[in-house]
């Protein structure tokens, strides 16, 4: 069995059961749902928040203290030369059970790299997270969502974009970020925004609270692939999962 499918198989176990009150109450990576006395899920809309250029100590800590208010997981697509002197946020992170995935080291384009390139930006950081995290199976977000068919091949990994995106790196207009997400966010949607600004964590947590009342339930990538019942492809690109037909 493929690490990916070993790790899908441990998530379909560890999915929470969304929408109750308290934080301590979702089960950490690891846990399977007989820790909730086997609940079922409900049946959604679900959706991926996920973040990208961080971390970033100020804005990126302030998030997670939000998100761990709210019971919330989300996807985090780090750049790697932030990673230095941030290790025990990072550490953080994957405690509190939200994903980690690979954002370049450099936050480079990919599509305009040869090989040696393509990995000193992936492979650098992927052997980085590894030493910090003790794992090697990380979702590759390609920045500016740019790629091309050797991007692809060279991944050795799923490749995650998004379908909601409010370009939130184009000003800090925070009640229009959340118009734009609150409008759009359809059940399988991915969320695009960046830890890195302070709007956008106000930002992040508006929508949360937001969604919620609507009756939405937010996951990581992750959680979303195991949900759906779908194991995610190395070199395939992902920019929502809705629900099968």
């Amino acid at each position: 069995m493929s690490n990916w499918k070993k790790r899908l198989a441990a998530w379909a176990m560890a999915v929470t059961v969304l929408g109750l009150a308290a934080a301590s109450q979702r089960p950490e990576r690891g846990e399977g749902l007989e820790a909730l006395g086997g609940a079922k899920l409900p049946a959604g809309p679900y959706v991926a928040l996920t973040f990208d250029d961080g971390p970033r100590a100020s804005t990126t800590s302030a998030l997670l203290d939000g998100l761990a208010q709210r019971g919330v997981h989300a996807t985090f697509f780090v750049i790697g030369e932030n990673v230095e002197g941030n290790e025990l946020l990072l550490q953080r992170m994957e405690g509190e059970g939200h994903q980690i995935g690979l954002h370049t080291y450099h936050h480079k384009s990919l599509d305009k790299l040869n090989a040696a390139g393509f990995y000193e930006e992936v492979d650098s950081l992927r052997a980085t997270l590894t030493a910090l995290l003790g794992r090697e199976d990380f979702m590759l977000r390609p920045p500016y969502g740019m790629m091309n068919a050797a991007t692809q091949a060279r991944a050795a990994a799923p490749i995650v974009l998004w379908s909601v995106d409010p370009e939130d790196w184009s000003d800090r207009d925070t009640p229009r970020q959340v118009a734009t997400i609150t409008q759009a966010a359809q059940d399988g949607d991915i969320i695009l925004l960046h830890d890195i600004y302070p709007a956008s964590v106000d930002t992040a947590l508006e929508v949360v609270d937001t969604l919620m009342a609507r009756g939405f339930h937010f996951v990581t990538v992750e959680e979303l692939f195991a949900i759906r019942g779908r194991t995610p492809e190395n070199g395939t690109v992902y920019r929502r999962l809705p629900p099968s037909d």
